[in-house]
């Protein structure tokens, strides 16, 4: 029997972030654990019996470790799938830190210097190999980490159990339902020894939202989050504008090295990825309509292209329709589109992008892809409620029989294809969305109290500077101004080489 210790918040006692003082009361105050003998009838039991027994018991109480109970929820040291695929794992980190040298430049860079040392870094991002090194570099820069995942389908098993094995708490596993997200979410908020977080890193504003909503005594003693995606940018806009926002956030997903970047060129690769390991389907002379010409959008209409497909683009923004047909694809409705198309890829992170009335007049065996944040830009809802038959043909993808005779398959449930049914992003463009987010996370902590609540960028130079990071890597060797150059131009040698509204 394991006997639990409860223990109780105590807000008075949140001191000021930064203090060192050891003698700082925890916020967590214990209250009394009780043993409890049972009673047995002398007429059953010898004497000598039960005491050995109740020895016994209280033996097994002293090896096993005390449960943690914080408002209600036991605190658990990690959860995940299978501790046995950690070997296959670490095998994955190892490859992963090959093909990602910017994040590995940062780790040599401050592992000496510990600039993180006093975070309590909670994060809420998919955990792939890639995700995993970023997570321990921080725990090398001094940070404590724990860690759950923005997608219930997004976590790769075998990088779970390879963190978990080296100390790092984790609670996540491929398959979550979403009540099974919120609880592993839920987990991350406290750590082991009672304390809160103090620090986030976000995608989708999963684990900001929670903290607003369940949490919000907890934002006097966060210094701030850095968030992945633009729509967690778009909700995060949403609650500060309704001044519901009460942290500082500093946007990772504008920074011109993740924007340019992972979304244009890590999911233009890694969407074919998904199609093609989810659905085995021939890329080449197919109609693929893409919604929306964002930066993920063109990524994704260029590799597209590349495999032989013939690109439709669907737009509410002018300048990117203009952009789309400047680039050669045709541009039309998705009421004029969806008759025709074969492929269908969702790409803006908005809402109720393909719905049932678009749906209705598609070809057979049309398939709906989403590769935009969240599960809402197809109408799954709608497709579940109408469908006369689901089909499960393997895991992550659904065909779905309609009343008109026609079928759609659905990968993913809805939800992001290249990380569900692949294996996302690749390392190395990846190296430049997380070399973002650890300088993001080094300057919010370094800095508390320079942000003010709101949405921030990193500097310019900073960008560079990721940049500067990936060069090496590819054999890319630089020009250098010259002095005269310099004083033309207006610029110094070693940079920012362009203004912050420049669009690159």
């Amino acid at each position: 029997m394991v006997q639990k210790r409860r223990f109780s918040v105590d807000l008075d006692h949140i001191q000021q972030e930064g203090s060192e003082n050891p003698s700082t009361p925890s916020i967590l105050t214990p209250s009394k654990a009780k043993y409890f003998r049972r009673q047995f009838s002398e007429q059953n039991f010898d004497e000598e019996i039960i005491i050995n027994r109740i020895d016994d018991e209280e033996k097994e109480q002293i090896k096993k470790p005390l449960l943690l109970l914080i408002n209600g929820i036991e605190k658990l040291p990690y959860k995940i799938a299978d501790i046995n695929l950690a070997e296959l794992g670490r095998k994955a980190l190892s490859m992963a830190e090959a093909e990602m040298p910017g994040v590995m430049r940062l780790r040599k860079i401050y592992a000496s210097k510990k600039p993180l040392k006093g975070v309590r870094l909670a994060g809420c991002l998919h955990v792939t190999a890639q995700t995993g090194v970023m997570i321990e570099t921080f725990r090398a820069l001094g940070a404590e980490v724990q860690w759950s995942s923005c997608n219930p389908l997004s976590t790769q098993d075998h990088i779970a159990a390879a963190l978990v094995k080296a100390g790092i708490p984790i609670y996540a596993w491929k398959g979550e339902t979403e009540e099974e997200k919120l609880w592993c979410i839920d987990q991350t908020i406290y750590f082991a020894d009672g304390q809160p977080l103090n620090a986030i890193l976000d995608d989708g504003c999963n684990l900001v939202r929670v903290i607003h909503e369940k949490y919000l005594h907890l934002t006097s003693v966060i210094h701030g989050s850095s968030e992945e995606t633009t729509a967690g940018i778009t909700k995060l806009r949403k609650l500060f504008k309704a001044n519901k926002l009460k942290i500082p956030i500093i946007n990772v997903n504008e920074c011109v090295t993740k924007s340019k970047f992972d979304n244009n060129y890590g999911c233009g690769e890694s969407l074919i990825d998904g199609i093609k390991r989810a659905t085995d389907v021939m890329i080449g002379g197919k109609v693929v309509v893409i919604v929306g010409y964002g930066h993920v959008g063109k990524g994704c209409a260029k590799s597209l292209s590349g495999h032989g497909a013939r690109v439709i683009i669907t737009e509410i923004d002018p300048i990117c329709a203009l952009q789309a047909a400047m680039d050669g694809y045709q541009v039309m409705t998705m009421a004029e589109a969806c008759k025709i198309g074969q492929i269908f890829v969702s790409a803006t992170g908005s809402t109720g992008l393909i719905r049932g009335e678009h749906i209705m007049e598609m070809r057979d065996m049309a398939i709906l892809c989403n590769i935009g944040s969240g599960q809402t830009e197809i109408d799954v809802v709608w497709l579940k409620a109408n469908a006369i038959k689901i089909e499960n043909i393997k895991p992550q993808v659904d065909i779905y029989h309609l009343s008109n005779g026609r079928a759609i398959i659905l990968p993913a449930d809805g939800r992001v294809v290249n990380l569900s049914c692949a294996h996302g992003n690749p390392s190395f463009v990846m190296s430049n969305s997380f070399s973002n987010q650890i300088l993001a996370q080094i300057e919010l902590f370094t800095k508390k109290g320079q942000y003010a609540i709101g949405i921030h960028t990193l500097p310019k130079i900073l960008d560079e500077e990721v940049a500067m990071a990936h060069l090496d890597y590819l054999g890319v060797k630089l020009d250098k101004l010259t002095p005269t150059q310099s004083a033309y131009v207006d610029l110094e040698p070693c940079g920012p080489f362009k203004p912050d509204y420049y669009r690159y």
